[in-house]
């Protein structure tokens, strides 16, 4: 799939980043999203930081396996805090912003 078709994934661990999606969606119309909440294994704040690394790492491989997203927007505080450097060393040619 060409990177230009491909869609920005949005994660949260739950539904709370659905309002990110939606200012996402608003600024950048043209775009397309694919958005995945883990509310199976939410809260994340009751996890430990390796926990939420591992999940962050997780919904990040299968993003780009599954989807081939061309961007990733971590709407998670928890996640962001814990893995956000780890995933950008795992992903350098992944953009990524962390909320």
């Amino acid at each position: 799939m060409p990177l230009t078709s491909s869609p920005i994934g949005v994660f949260d661990s739950g539904v709370g980043g659905l309002s990110v999606l939606r200012a996402l969606r608003a600024a950048l119309p043209h775009e397309s999203f694919v958005y995945l909440a883990d509310s199976a294994n939410a809260p994340y704040g009751e996890r430990g930081d390796l926990y939420v690394a591992a999940r962050t790492h997780a919904i990040t491989r299968y993003l780009r396996e599954q989807h081939h997203i061309k961007a990733l927007v971590v709407a998670c505080n928890t996640a962001t805090a814990a893995a956000i450097h780890e995933v950008r060393s795992s992903y350098p040619d992944l953009p990524l912003v962390g909320l």
